[in-house]
């Protein structure tokens, strides 16, 4: 499966930015999906995932609150819906896709994850 990160940009502060993670190669529902983000000399830390059904939904602490994931099966796409932006949530997030496992499961292990996307850059500015 290929997948394809966008939306990502400039924004100030309390401001908001949608992106988005387009799939493609494999039946799309097939596979849990997971947000994460990365900042220079920092880990990839988890920020968001969705379940295959698209019912579970799990965030991390530090965005909760702010940001919610979602799915539309039907275009092969999840977005990570971001709100109330503050400066440290500057990085670059990937998206990412599990294969098996139940229909309702999400996971926030970035080492449970098959398939990554290439990336895209937010930078919320003070």
């Amino acid at each position: 499966v290929q997948l394809q990160a966008s939306g990502g940009g400039l924004v100030q502060a309390g401001g908001s930015l949608r992106v988005s993670c387009a799939a493609s190669g494999r039946t799309f529902n097939n596979y849990a999906v997971g947000w994460f983000r990365q900042t220079p000399g920092k880990e990839r830390e988890f920020v968001a995932a969705i379940s295959r059904n698209g019912v579970s939904t799990r965030i991390a602490e530090a965005v909760m609150g702010r940001f919610t994931i979602s799915r539309d099966n039907a275009k092969n796409t999840v977005y990570l819906q971001m709100n109330s932006l503050k400066p440290e949530d500057t990085a670059i997030y990937y998206c990412a896709v599990r294969s098996g496992g139940s229909y309702d499961y999400t996971a926030s292990d970035l080492r449970e994850y098959d398939y990554w996307g290439q990336g895209t850059l937010v930078t919320v500015s003070s």
